[in-house]
């Protein structure tokens, strides 16, 4: 057994009773019992999540389409990336076109994965899967009956500059944003 193995082993907490708080439309609330590596003990709280996916769409090289709504946890209207959740079962490519679709109007011909992280460990088990999106086709958008959004867009180096005023403050759109940065600054140096 290799080091690594034997030092995990000992942080890894299994659970001894699960209990669902409450079941939501789009998240459940969980409070489950935990033996510790220790052999104690303890009660960890968490929210219960589907997934979701997040795409930075390029319009061309120098510009993004970003998404403007209200977010009522935090009261405040947010630039962010167009994103949702992942309906039970789907794919994350499928769910990634749709919400596209829907909060953009646009299509998009082609369509890389970024990267998959979880927001909140901590205290949720989401993974957001992150993409990047060009070719786009304008059409018409269909956002959901209780979504009020606006898409726009955007130059990149505003959206970045947006970031670091804190006009941007959403995770994944920074994330999402600051990976494509990253791509552009790795390809130019060749």
């Amino acid at each position: 057994m290799c080091y690594d193995s034997v030092v995990l082993k000992s942080f890894v907490e299994t659970v001894v009773r699960r209990r669902l708080v409450h079941r939501g439309r789009a998240i459940d609330f969980y409070v489950d019992q935990v033996r510790l590596p220790d052999g104690g003990k303890a009660f960890r709280e968490y929210v219960g999540h589907p997934g979701a996916v997040a795409v930075v769409p390029f319009l061309d090289p120098r510009t993004v389409i970003l998404v403007r709504q209200y977010r009522y946890p935090v009261g405040a209207v947010t630039w962010e990336i167009p994103a949702g959740k992942l309906d039970k079962g789907e794919a994350p490519l499928l769910c990634l076109r749709r919400e596209l679709r829907e909060e953009t109007g646009y299509t998009a011909r082609r369509v890389r994965r970024l990267m998959t992280f979880w927001p909140a460990p901590a205290f949720s088990d989401e993974r957001l899967h992150i993409f990047r999106a060009d070719g786009l086709t304008p059409g018409p958008s269909r956002p959901d009956d209780d979504e009020f959004i606006e898409a726009r867009a955007v130059p990149f180096a505003t959206a970045l500059a947006w970031i670091r005023s804190g006009k941007i403050r959403d995770a994944k759109t920074t994330i999402g944003l600051q990976a494509c940065a990253l791509e552009r600054r790795r390809a130019s140096r060749g």
